[in-house]
């Protein structure tokens, strides 16, 4: 048997993509300016990604089989 499930969080997804971007370390760059240029750059790509599944930024949808005991992320249709 399959059902899916809805979940919304308008601020969790956001602030775990803004907080894993900041995180991340942009190696050979000393120029703090320059490093955040580029962690901006990465952070839209990974924004965009994210967008594949995360429909308005806060709605997730998943497809639950019982029977093969699974529970699948589903992309948002564009």
């Amino acid at each position: 048997m399959k059902f899916t499930i809805t979940m919304k969080d308008p601020d969790g997804a956001y602030e775990s993509i803004e907080e894993f971007i900041n995180a991340m370390k942009i190696d050979g760059i000393e120029d703090d300016d320059e490093a955040e240029a580029i962690r901006e750059l990465r952070g839209n790509k990974i924004r965009e990604l994210c967008l594949r599944w995360f429909e308005y930024g806060e709605y997730l949808r998943v497809e639950v089989d019982t029977d093969a005991e699974t529970c699948t992320v589903i992309p948002v249709r564009r």
